[in-house]
């Protein structure tokens, strides 16, 4: 018998205000494009994790929507002249129409023909950013302008960006957590535990599939429209397989089928990068090591086992 859901829980309550209060203090400690990278990446390995970690679907392919949601957010605020959020609307919209073409061929094959496949049509949206004359190739789009939100508050301060960035994403991540917590996440749960099952007691799962692919996509795109936001560039290397890579290693890090795992892994990796950059090419050697470690001894990842130390669900 399906569990019934309620509300939220006072831990869960408890650490998303702690989150948020620790997230408008952050940019008065630490330069604001960092952290607003971190929240970037947070919010694209939520949207992972929701395919993975609740849907139990793996996905080498998810740079096609971060990477090609960048690139329409881009394209649309240089040339379209659109304002920010509108922008970022585009290339979500942009990564939800990607992510219901490519979902629902995907969802005809399961296990590692499902992941091989979403990789196939990653490499695909990889070659078209690399041929495509809006794209600019190799250069990428740079120069993106930040404009003014809502037409009104110009988003050239780095502060002012920062909050609109936090907004949406804490936003998405909300949102993220209503899903899982809703009846459609308890069905999901149960397709991921036991898919005949859930076949035998009248779900259409393909259905539930392409929903959670769609919506996954979806939230990935609004993370990579709003790196281009912050950086002002939309570049192959979010769309290349190692993005791909990335964000799954964030979810695994951090606790896959966790709410609060990915944001941890994505936090640590992104910090990782930023402060081991000096290293050169031996922070992903360091990242192996660290992510081998990390297997190692918290298999569960790294939330994933302090939710089990304290018994209850992180």
């Amino acid at each position: 018998m399906m569990q019934q859901t309620t509300g939220m829980p006072r831990l869960h309550k408890v650490i998303f205000l702690v989150l948020l209060a620790f997230l408008i203090a952050l940019p008065f400690f630490v330069y604001p494009v960092f952290a607003m990278k971190v929240m970037c990446f947070a919010l694209f390995a939520a949207a992972f994790n929701l395919l993975l970690g609740f849907g139990g679907l793996l996905s080498f392919g998810h740079a096609a929507y971060f990477g090609g949601a960048s690139y329409v957010a881009a394209h649309a605020a240089k040339v379209w002249g659109l304002t920010p959020e509108l922008s970022v609307l585009a290339g979500t919209a942009a990564a939800a129409v990607l992510g219901l073409l490519i979902g629902s061929l995907a969802i005809r094959r399961q296990g590692i023909y499902f992941a091989m496949v979403t990789l196939a049509f990653a490499q695909m949206v990889y070659f078209l950013a690399l041929q495509l004359p809006f794209t600019g190739g190799e250069d990428g789009i740079q120069s993106v302008p930040r404009g003014d939100l809502f037409g009104l508050i110009s988003l050239q301060n780095n502060m002012a960006l920062y909050f609109f960035v936090l907004a949406v994403t804490f936003g998405g991540i909300l949102f993220l957590y209503r899903v899982v917590h809703s009846p459609f996440g308890q069905v999901l749960k149960a397709i991921r535990e036991n898919e005949p099952r859930a076949i035998s007691l009248g779900y259409d799962v393909n259905r539930y599939k392409l929903t959670v692919f769609v919506l996954s996509a979806t939230f990935a795109g609004m993370a990579g429209a709003m790196k281009s936001q912050v950086f002002q560039l939309a570049s192959l290397t979010d769309v290349h397989w190692g993005m791909s890579g990335e964000v799954v290693l964030m979810t695994l890090l951090g606790g896959m089928g966790t709410v609060f795992g990915p944001l941890a892994g994505a936090a640590i990796i992104v910090t990782m990068q930023n402060y081991l950059a000096t290293f050169g090419a031996w922070v992903t050697i360091i990242q192996g090591v660290i992510f081998v470690i990390g297997v190692l001894l918290f298999r569960e990842g790294i939330v994933g086992v302090i939710s089990r130390w304290i018994r209850r669900p992180l």
